[in-house]
């Protein structure tokens, strides 16, 4: 992909770090489902919960993190209510609206028939592209990303993905939103 950082060395992230209400739940299914191998389990201290590690490949891991005390989710708040094409999908700020894995383009329409499978409810197949709603119903040369969603038990939303072009500085020309242009609740100032 274009674009070099030339102030820090990233390589990629190191965890993404979720919270979990069941973390055996969540190890079934990121082991059993997904295959993402358990790499470290982490008991905190004084009880005050767990924090697990999963494989995600590339030197990237996915972790969990299982409070005694944490508050449910509230769908449409910490996250989107439903998967993109079943409901809504907006999220709150400083939420996590989701976590998309990156999956061979070769693989993809076997991985969305593996989930099925496994029971996982699993949303259209998009073609991301440039057009005004930004979804083509076929592939096309504009096509840059092939992808698909789905939820964890907790409700959160995943997805699987797959680069379908390489990015040019034409990719990359909208002028970035700002606070002032939000039309929801205010934000509050520290």
């Amino acid at each position: 992909m274009a674009g070099t950082n030339e102030q820090f060395e990233m390589r990629g992230f190191s965890h993404v770090a979720l919270v979990c209400a069941d973390m055996q739940r969540t190890v079934d299914f990121y082991t059993q489902v997904l295959g993402m191998p358990l790499i470290k389990t982490v008991e905190l201290p004084d009880g005050s919960g767990q924090h697990f590690f999963f494989d995600a490949g590339n030197g990237n891991s996915l972790a969990f993190f299982w409070f005694p005390d944490s508050q449910d989710a509230v769908p449409g708040v910490s996250a989107p209510v439903t998967l993109p094409g079943f409901g809504e999908w907006i999220s709150a700020v400083s939420s996590l609206n989701h976590v998309a894995f990156d999956v061979p383009a070769d693989k993809f329409i076997e991985y969305r028939a593996k989930l099925k499978a496994n029971g996982v409810r699993v949303g259209p197949i998009v073609n991301h592209d440039n057009s005004p709603s930004q979804v083509a119903m076929e592939m096309n040369d504009d096509v840059y990303v092939r992808s698909f969603y789905f939820q964890d038990p907790d409700g959160i939303l995943l997805e699987f993905a797959c680069w379908m072009r390489e990015f040019t500085p034409d990719d990359v020309g909208h002028t970035p939103k700002t606070a002032a242009d939000r039309t929801g609740a205010p934000l509050v100032e520290a």
